[in-house]
């Protein structure tokens, strides 16, 4: 089956003189997502982790190797992708309803139409509110709306235009412990009513193990990958599988990993186990 996101040996150097010193971002990251499938990214701060997010979205070209994404090569800016990122980045003078609705009035082939279907559209991004629990704050401002709200509705605005990729560069870390669990049912139920796929980084590894069917564990920087875990807890997942023996142990099976990265002692066979 082809892959429907495809890193083969993919380098990056962010700028010539950084390549002619052979200085990486991230380097021979080769790994594949299949259609559907819900992917998470961990490692130390300085990674890559958001290089790569960079990198799978057309932000960044790779400086060696290849990736495709949908059968494509990206060699520019996806428009089958969505993100999200920590700080929601609402639009102040916006109604929750109006910072939704905005993809569409910049991206084809909704933008051309926009004017024609508002109100088919506007409907969509009231009835997506509506699926994250925020029905009745369609037409507050961000300001009337809490963290996790904002969080919601910037959820909502990366799907709104129907994206065969979400991407989402730690989302939930400024949210409380509460808050942030919440959301992960959130997400976990949007994904599992649409199956797009979902490209996760966060330093959180009970929020990667508990939403992802496969981790991956960077390096430092040059980001590399050095392990990949799939997560075989049966779905659909609820809070309570949190607090079981196998949960628990894939978790601290990563964390192993994350601290022989910090320590420099990373065992040759987790770096094979992950080629």
């Amino acid at each position: 089956m082809t892959a429907f996101v495809d890193f083969s040996h993919v380098w990056l150097a962010y700028n010539d003189a950084l390549l002619q010193q052979g200085q990486f971002a991230v380097e021979d990251i080769t790994l594949q997502a299949r259609e559907g499938e819900f992917i998470a990214i961990v490692g130390p701060s300085g990674c890559g982790k958001s290089t790569f997010m960079k990198l799978t979205t057309g932000l960044k070209r790779p400086s060696r190797g290849s990736i495709t994404v949908a059968g494509r090569p990206v060699d520019g800016p996806l428009k089958i992708s969505g993100m999200a990122f920590q700080a929601p980045s609402l639009l102040p003078w916006r109604t929750t309803v109006g910072n939704v609705l905005l993809p569409l009035e910049i991206v084809e082939p909704y933008r051309s139409q926009f004017r024609k279907k508002r109100a088919e559209y506007e409907a969509r991004a009231r009835d997506l509110l509506k699926s994250v629990g925020l029905g009745g704050f369609e037409d507050k401002y961000p300001w009337q709306l809490s963290g996790g709200m904002q969080q919601r509705a910037s959820i909502c605005r990366a799907l709104i235009h129907e994206p065969r990729m979400l991407l989402l560069d730690e989302p939930f870390g400024a949210l409380d412990a509460f808050t942030r669990e919440e959301l992960w049912n959130t997400l976990r139920d949007l994904w599992a009513r649409q199956r797009f796929n979902v490209i996760l980084v966060t330093h959180d590894l009970r929020e990667a193990v508990y939403l992802a069917d496969t981790v991956y564990v960077m390096s430092k920087s040059p980001g590399r990958i050095l392990a990949r875990r799939e997560i075989d807890l049966p779905r659909p997942r609820d809070l309570d599988i949190t607090y079981t023996p196998a949960f628990t142990d894939i978790v601290h099976e990563l964390r192993e990993h994350i601290g022989a990265i910090r320590s420099g002692s990373v065992p040759a066979e987790l770096v094979r186990a992950a080629a």
